[in-house]
């Protein structure tokens, strides 16, 4: 939690340093897939990878000329998987059902993209970007079978490339830190969510 705490403390101080030195902000529209798997603490049963997706707004605050700053915004994601609980007899009822979360995605990220390459940076310029997620769950489809948190921590970690300063494309990992749900009927059988996505971003 300490660890937590500190890069939290770190992105504040980057966020407050880039406002006072006349940072550059822009805003775009941000769509792509991901796929998703609940880590379950214990393998009573298997389960499938699952496709979704996201979209929203993306923010990117970047120090004149040196390549660093934040990214942040405000995503729509949409998390599933298939797991196949009618393996053990408890669940032999649900089967293997499809289970749902829709979150409201809030990262808050460090970012650096190499800007000094000769001219080059103006076709192509690759950056890597990561830190916290916040994820707030805003919906499911089942409650029968699972408790839900309500709200995940993550950690998230890209790498991609801009093209002719306008368009992003990034592929990243988030994985979850707390748990995302937990099954009804046994005690601290908890899972975290840990999802691959594809990132399109084009800036106005």
């Amino acid at each position: 939690m300490k660890r937590i705490y500190s890069i939290i403390l770190l992105l504040v101080l980057v966020l407050s340093g880039a406002l006072t030195s006349k940072a550059e902000m822009r805003w775009g529209a941000t769509i792509g897939p991901n796929f998703n798997r609940f880590n379950f603490k214990q393998k009573l049963f298997t389960g499938n990878l699952g496709v979704g997706g996201l979209a929203g707004i993306t923010g990117e605050m970047m120090f004149p000329g040196i390549g660093f700053g934040v990214e942040l915004g405000l995503l729509y994601n949409n998390l599933n998987a298939v797991e196949n609980m009618g393996q053990k007899p408890i669940w032999s009822e649900y089967g293997s059902p499809r289970i749902m979360l829709h979150d409201i995605s809030i990262p808050f990220n460090l970012k650096f993209k190499w800007t000094r390459m000769s001219g080059v940076e103006d076709y192509v310029a690759p950056f890597v970007v990561g830190g916290p997620v916040l994820d707030i769950q805003v919906a499911h489809n089942n409650g029968s079978m699972m408790k839900f948190a309500g709200g995940v921590f993550g950690l998230r970690a890209g790498i991609g490339a801009e093209i002719y300063k306008r368009w992003q494309v990034s592929g990243n990992y988030t994985w979850g830190m707390t748990y995302a749900m937990k099954t009804q009927l046994l005690t601290d059988f908890s899972a975290r969510s840990g999802t691959w996505d594809v990132r399109v971003t084009y800036f106005f």
